[in-house]
């Protein structure tokens, strides 16, 4: 086993934890069983189909650590490591949406094998749209928190300067400056301070969350992971647009999206825009939420979850 990952003690008590050999890698999930009768035909319809959460970047299945045992009180939960995150291996391997979108679906072949409703949040969301647009019948219900669009960038610079900014990126993304950059940026104390530009709520970057996230970046692999992470995740190139994605998607959608975030702002984002692309999607905006509402307002996201999918129609 390559990892040498040393988990939180938040992170040990996530559900049943398992590793899955996906491609040669070794990957981390974790699991939790329904905990009543209420999934009595389990995939039979979204109201009892099993859920899939998926991360955002730099996080774990430890983020849903306030989510996965209480939506396990309705529907069997599983939560999956992406390759590159969590527990799961620091690969070096050509990193995208499409990369992590066959990791899901073959980890839902090995394990799942009805429709679920997919969760994400950040990159969790975009990977879990393109995921839904691609395998459609592996989906009942898509619920995504807070979602980027790779293609936001390049409608925002002009094409006169795509070159310019891509020759920019090539040179940062140098491996000897990153690897030097990575050095500094998995310290905990730079960590903390990177997190603060994701929770609106100072309070609750406590040092059980910053000890969770500073534990992957410790792994074997992981500068050179980093290095290619980096420079797919500030390039175009990193997957499909939202907006091309969006139509293809048949089943019942809910994006909620903090007021406070930061890092993918409402105002720049415009997630109104969203609804008029597909007219399954419900839009919910959250006050006093960055860009993680799931970790930073729990009981809120979480009834937000259980009562959108009593309202759904199958």
């Amino acid at each position: 086993m390559n990892n040498i990952y040393i988990s939180s003690n938040c992170q040990d008590k996530i559900g049943s934890q398992r590793d899955w050999v996906w491609r040669g890698w070794q990957t981390r999930y974790t699991y939790v069983r329904c905990q009543s009768n209420y999934e009595t035909l389990e995939g039979q319809n979204i109201q009892n189909s099993p859920m899939l959460l998926l991360h955002g970047f730099g996080a774990s299945i430890g983020h849903w650590r306030h989510n996965i045992n209480v939506l396990s009180h309705k529907h069997t939960v599983y939560a999956l490591d992406l390759v590159g995150f969590g527990a799961s291996e620091k690969a070096i391997a050509n990193y995208d949406i499409s990369f992590w979108v066959e990791q899901v679906c073959e980890f839902w072949q090995a394990f799942i094998q009805v429709p679920v409703i997919l969760v994400g949040n950040s990159i969790g969301s975009l990977i879990s749209l393109a995921a839904t647009a691609t395998y459609k019948d592996m989906v009942a219900g898509l619920i995504m928190i807070n979602l980027p669009d790779p293609a936001a960038q390049a409608e925002v610079i002009p094409s006169f300067c795509l070159p310019t900014v891509e020759l920019i990126q090539n040179v940062v993304a140098s491996p000897l400056l990153l690897r030097g950059l990575f050095s500094i940026v998995r310290r905990s104390s730079i960590i903390r301070r990177w997190v603060k530009l994701a929770y609106s709520n100072p309070a609750l970057i406590t040092d059980e969350l910053v000890k969770m996230l500073a534990g992957p970046p410790r792994d074997r692999g992981a500068p050179r992971a980093f290095c290619i992470l980096f420079k797919i995740m500030g390039s175009t190139k990193l997957g499909p647009s939202v907006k091309a994605l969006l139509p293809n998607v048949k089943v019942p959608i809910l994006l909620i999206w903090g007021k406070q975030d930061l890092l993918i702002p409402p105002k720049f984002a415009n997630p109104s825009q969203f609804t008029q692309l597909n007219s399954r999607l419900q839009l919910i905006e959250l006050d006093n939420a960055g860009h993680c509402p799931h970790d930073e307002c729990p009981e809120i996201v979480n009834n937000l979850i259980f009562d959108w999918v009593v309202k759904q129609k199958y």
